[in-house]
């Protein structure tokens, strides 16, 4: 998992589930630095939604953190890397990552994850050449509307009774598929040659 920012207000949920207090800490340090980080430029991470968020149904920035935070199971948080940080630890792990998702996933692939697995509501042509990146279109009216650029539809969970356990499982085996050859609709259209982009200075939220 990554983007601080997209946490902010639901990190107590990951830290319930760090496997030592040390974990927990160094998940609230970088929270803390992002408060620090974003006040210094004027800003800060509680801001209102965008208007394709609310546009998309929240209401709240809280919303969207729990939202991103529920992203990660349930399974125990064992480590939290700073950014681009070699990532040695199995198990789910923390990037301390903007909430960009270009600058967020190039820091992820620097850190070496070789598959990308990228939920999107609202749609994205993000794709990063490096490795491959799977789309999880969270609805089924975006999956149509890009289909050609999304590789799963998990919006049959509610459109047609999968249950969340079965679309796991699918994008358990597509991961496979992927880290095996098996091209993402991203590297079928050539999308990604540009997309690696580290951390600019200044305040990239």
């Amino acid at each position: 998992m990554s983007e601080t920012t997209e946490i902010y207000g639901a990190e107590h949920l990951l830290t319930e589930r760090a496997c030592s207090r040390e974990v927990a800490e160094r998940l609230k340090e970088r929270v803390r630095w992002w408060e620090d980080y974003t006040a210094r430029h004027g800003g800060g991470i509680d801001n209102n939604p965008t208007p394709g968020n609310k546009a998309g149904g929240l209401t709240t920035i809280l919303e969207k953190s729990l939202g991103a935070a529920s992203k990660g199971g349930t399974t125990n948080l064992t480590a939290v890397y700073r950014y681009a940080e070699q990532v040695r630890s199995r198990g789910l792990v923390f990037m301390d990552t903007p909430g960009y998702d270009p600058v967020s996933i190039t820091g992820m692939v620097a850190g070496g994850a070789n598959v990308i697995c990228f939920t999107t509501g609202r749609g994205t042509i993000y794709g990063c050449k490096p490795v491959p990146v799977i789309k999880l279109a969270s609805n089924t009216a975006m999956y149509d509307r890009l289909s050609a650029d999304m590789d799963i539809n998990c919006g049959r969970v509610l459109d047609e009774d999968l249950t969340v356990e079965e679309m796991g499982e699918r994008i358990f085996r597509f991961i496979l598929e992927a880290a095996s050859g098996v091209k993402t609709k991203s590297e079928v259209q050539g999308i990604g040659d540009d997309a690696f982009i580290p951390w600019q200075v200044g305040a990239v939220l």
